[in-house]
């Protein structure tokens, strides 16, 4: 009998690598009816790691907290065997602003602390921050804040919430978290090796993308390296030039200072949904994500199930909204077969409206093609 393995990302603003997996299943299942499949849904730790959870066994917890914009937003984070998983993004995701030189500065991540309190307050032992997809580049500022930290200007009083407020921010007080998160570990899941400040730092990459122009980019840089001597001044490491410490716009860099340690993101959400153990004795291994391209051979999830596939000599079928790598790079990650659904539809909004379907009809297409090679 063979053993298909389909471990697919989400498919962003389509369908979530729950649903990705589903369908994907049912194409394996119409090419081949006597196959074994195991589904494992996997995510990088950025937006979709709570589908995922979910699916994997985890409690959902909701509640209303501050969004980034001020805005009250609908929250969830997830409980697994005492282990608190919470996404930055759901407190102040991108998709909760219109990104603008204006809110780039602005937003913040309040909303996060109040996430990690409620998990606090409810008994976590262990605290995973997932940090992708914010709308904020506030260095986690507002995240400590909410948790009880003094994030101060040069006269001892608050400097408010947003990235750009950090331009005046001169010391921190940063006693009453350590003392909340006594006893407790701190991870933060990501992939991203995006140091805080810099041209490789949180502003200079992904200020852009959440509305800053050159000149916004120009003030956070500069905010946020006040904000990394702030911490020192409150009694944490330099958490400037840590690998990592950009991510999420810095939230990253605010966990850090408190100690949290930085794990891959695939890693940690992988070895939660068994992909390892479901790839021994697997005949093929099927991946994907919305777009398959040069990110994707970075820490994302495709490269992730590709390491693993590669040493167990499982050969890999990706699927993907659009695949933007070329044969060399699909044969770096070891691919064998590929498909994209907007090359087998006539719009990209069809594309995205009827991703299930195409997904079925691909993953067939794909799976009977291997079996004749």
């Amino acid at each position: 009998m063979t053993r298909v393995v389909i471990a697919p990302d989400k498919f962003k603003g389509s369908l979530t690598a729950v649903e990705a997996a589903e369908a994907i299943a049912l194409g394996v299942r119409d090419a081949l009816p006597d196959a074994e499949i195991v589904t494992c849904p996997v995510a990088d730790g950025g937006e979709g790691t709570l589908d995922v959870l979910e699916a994997a066994g985890a409690r959902i917890v909701r509640l209303t907290v501050r969004g980034p914009l001020e805005e009250p937003v609908n929250a969830r984070y997830a409980v697994l065997d005492g282990t608190a998983y919470v996404e930055a993004a759901r407190a102040c995701g991108i998709e909760f602003v219109e990104p603008s030189p204006a809110t780039a500065l602005s937003a913040h991540t309040w909303g996060v602390g109040e996430l990690l309190a409620d998990a606090l307050i409810h008994g976590a032992r262990r605290l995973v921050l997932t940090v992708g997809g914010t709308a904020s580049t506030d260095g986690g500022a507002g995240m400590l804040s909410a948790l009880g930290a003094g994030v101060l200007d040069a006269f001892g009083a608050p400097v408010g919430l947003g990235g750009g407020t950090l331009s005046r921010v001169a010391s921190t007080e940063l006693t009453p978290v350590r003392e909340r998160l006594d006893g407790v570990r701190v991870a933060v899941a990501t992939d991203v090796t995006n140091p805080l400040l810099g041209p490789e730092g949180a502003a200079a990459v992904f200020g852009p993308q959440k509305g800053a122009g050159p000149a916004e980019v120009t003030l956070l840089d500069e905010a946020l390296g006040r904000w990394a001597h702030a911490l020192q001044v409150g009694g944490a490491p330099d958490v400037s030039r840590i690998p990592g410490s950009g991510a999420g716009g810095g939230v990253a860099a605010g966990a850090i200072a408190l100690g949290a340690t930085v794990e891959s993101g695939f890693d940690l959400i992988a070895g939660l949904t068994g992909v390892d153990e479901a790839l021994e004795g697997a005949d093929l291994v099927i991946t994907g994500e919305g777009s398959l391209d040069e990110q994707s051979l970075n820490g994302k999830a495709p490269a992730g199930i590709a390491d693993r596939a590669r040493p167990r000599g499982v050969p890999l079928l990706a699927l993907a909204g659009r695949i933007q790598l070329d044969s060399a790079g699909l044969e770096r990650l070891g691919v064998v077969g590929s498909s994209a659904l907007i090359d087998h539809a006539p719009s990209l909004d069809h594309a995205r409206a009827h991703a299930a379907d195409l997904l079925r009809v691909r993953a067939a297409e794909l799976v009977r093609d291997w079996l004749t090679r």
